[in-house]
């Protein structure tokens, strides 16, 4: 990168810190500049007190300089550990604002970006980095080290300024002293920029090693990993390839640390000697009296820290560049855009419910793949139908929903509600207007009221009359606090464990509670017993009532009650009619479909509709 990116970049992510929270950016600033300057307290009023004790000066004096020592070092150790305090607390307050920042770029962020695994793997792989330390985190610790290190040597050259002035020193040993200074940072920065470029080599060649520790390490957290790792034994195995993992991660660094410290070391003898150099160019000016033996230690304790400060500072830039190529990329994800177009328009509210959606020509291919989920589909239906999408899996039927949802835009074509393309729409309006439940819905783990509400606050005569609705009821009751019951464990030890069916229903109680015009019902009884399929299966004209209702299954037994079904076969719609129309087509893919299923279809099963 060129100086004027870092520079952009660096600026950028002191602005977000500041942007997390102020307070502790000054606070951080704050206390690493007092911090800096409560060494020279001492080391400036000691050189004081010792040539007034040598002078033999009044005991008044030398007790104010002993008192001026202590007390403003005091003083400074104070304002250090209020900031101090200020800061740790304001830490948490930065860490959980940045996580949220991450929370609320997912829910920012366009459908398709949440299902790439190109965007999963980087924002995996910009948390494991901001777990080592880089990113942000070294940033905080980037901006300390400039303050400190920098009124370090602002403050060391105040004090030692005099020592180039003194007769007494010749030019040899100033320019010695200037030309070793120069070298001690050369050797810094020369091992620092070629140990972070062989880390850097290190980190990006084992990205996959830290990615797949990551991987094994979830398999033990996950707690629903727990049932088919005991039952099958694959624990041994898979500890097995973390360790395997991890062994080889460590082994590696191990070389590279070793391979760091020997970059490092010519620097810190080069450090040492000059440390020695200075000590007998000042030692020379003693014994020639031009140098006070106050003036010798202040000189000394001086040096000494411009030496560090300086290998410091030097170090730190060279660190801070590096940390700039991960800001980058951690930049990469934020700046992530959404290319979804939001629309202003607003969906228009009849009192004749007449309102039509039509997909016209409308085809579809999921982001960097070849080959289209759907192909030239024209379908046209009017609000307060009921409408059934049936197909095998992959025939492109949950696709056609996130279509209809507008997760995702078509590749080609159009869909219209009431003739105006869905594109024009509010986007967060035309969303409000969907209640869906799709087979791979998700519950978390608040209460059941929460869960069926989808908020904090709810109507609790309302949530239970959707719960039971939606089958629940009976359930509903036996729960030891209601609605205020807990669901999982995550947050709350008391909280209860549900089956796959009742989950189910609870997501059908979070459809109707919505009571938006929509409902679409994708695969909604894949997981309840057969009394509770067909409880869903007769209840459901009721439960729609005069909304639209869109259910997708490839159980074709299950959509004879609805007024036309929609046959999807390979990414299109190859039939479309009621049952016994598709039926009576013999040579149809629906007929096809069915008589593979007829045996389940015997006349005990119960009808539907």
């Amino acid at each position: 990168m060129k100086l004027k990116e870092h520079i952009s970049i660096f600026r950028r992510a002191v602005k977000m810190l500041f942007e997390l929270n102020r307070s502790y950016m000054l606070c951080t600033i704050f206390g690493c500049f007092v911090s800096s300057l409560i060494p020279y307290i001492p080391i400036w009023f000691s050189a004081k007190l010792i040539d007034a004790i040598w002078a033999g000066a009044a005991a008044e004096r030398i007790a104010m300089y002993a008192a001026l020592t202590v007390g403003l070092t005091f003083l400074l150790g104070l304002l250090r550990k209020l900031a101090g305090v200020v800061e740790d607390e304001k830490y948490g307050v930065l860490y959980r604002e940045q996580e949220w920042n991450y929370s609320k770029k997912e829910m920012e962020m366009e459908y398709s970006g949440i299902e790439s695994r190109d965007v999963a793997l980087l924002l995996e792989r910009i948390r494991i980095e901001s777990q080592t330390g880089y990113n942000l985190w070294y940033l905080t610790m980037s901006v300390r080290n400039l303050i400190w290190y920098t009124t370090s040597i602002l403050a060391s050259l105040s004090l030692i300024l005099s020592f180039f002035l003194l007769d007494a020193v010749p030019a040899y040993g100033k320019l010695g002293l200037v030309a070793g200074i120069l070298l001690n940072v050369f050797c810094e920065i020369y091992s620092t920029t070629r140990g972070e470029k062989i880390k850097q080599d290190f980190f990006k060649t084992n990205v996959h090693l830290n990615l797949l520790g990551n991987k094994y390490s979830e398999c033990f957290s996950d707690y629903s990993m727990g049932m088919d790792i005991r039952l099958y034994a694959m624990g041994e195995r898979i500890s097995g390839s973390k360790i395997e993992t991890d062994m080889k991660y460590c082994a590696d660094s191990i070389k590279i640390d070793i391979k760091c410290g020997l970059l490092s070391l010519p620097g810190v003898v080069l450090n040492h000697l000059l440390r020695f150099g200075a000590y007998l160019v000042l030692i020379s000016a003693a014994a020639e009296g031009a140098v006070s033996i106050g003036s010798i230690a202040k000189y000394v304790a001086c040096t000494m820290l411009l030496l560090e400060a300086i290998a410091k500072l030097a170090g730190i830039l060279q660190k801070a560049a590096v940390n700039n190529r991960y800001l980058k990329r951690y930049f990469s994800y934020f700046d992530i855009p959404n290319n979804m177009y939001q629309g202003t328009l607003t969906v228009e509210k009849r009192l004749d419910t007449e309102y039509y959606v039509e997909f016209r020509d409308v085809s579809f291919r999921y982001p960097n793949t070849e080959n289209y989920a759907l192909r030239h589909i024209n379908l046209k239906f009017r609000v307060g139908e009921k409408l059934a999408v049936v197909g095998m899996n992959g025939s492109g039927k949950t696709t056609f929903i996130k279509l209809l949802c507008r997760l995702y835009d078509p590749t080609e074509g159009e869909i219209l509600l009431n003739g105006v393309n869905i594109k024009k729409y509010d986007y967060d309006e035309y969303m409000s207007i969907f209640s869906v439940v799709f087979q791979d819905f998700q519950l978390f783990a608040f209460t059941v009221g929460q869960n069926v509400a989808a908020a904090k606050e709810y109507d609790e005569e309302r949530a239970a009359r959707c719960l039971a609705r939606a089958g629940f009821g009976e359930r509903l009751s036996g729960l030891p606090a209601g609605l205020e019951t807990w669901l999982y464990k995550d947050y709350e030890k008391d909280g209860v464990e549900i089956s796959g069916g009742e989950a189910q229903k609870i997501a059908l109680a979070r459809a109707l509670y919505k009571d938006a015009p929509f409902i679409v019902l994708d695969e909604p009884t894949a997981a309840l017993d057969p009394v509770s399929e067909y409880e869903v299966y007769s209840k459901f004209n009721e439960l729609a009532g005069e909304k639209t209702a869109i259910y997708i299954s490839h159980r074709l037994a299950s959509c004879r009650f609805c007024d036309s079904i929609a046959v999807f076969d390979k990414g299109s719609i190859v039939q479309r009619g009621s049952h016994e129309v598709l039926l009576a087509d013999a040579g149809g893919k629906y007929s096809e479909l069915w008589n593979a299923q007829a045996q389940y279809y015997t006349e005990q099963t119960p009808a539907c509709g």
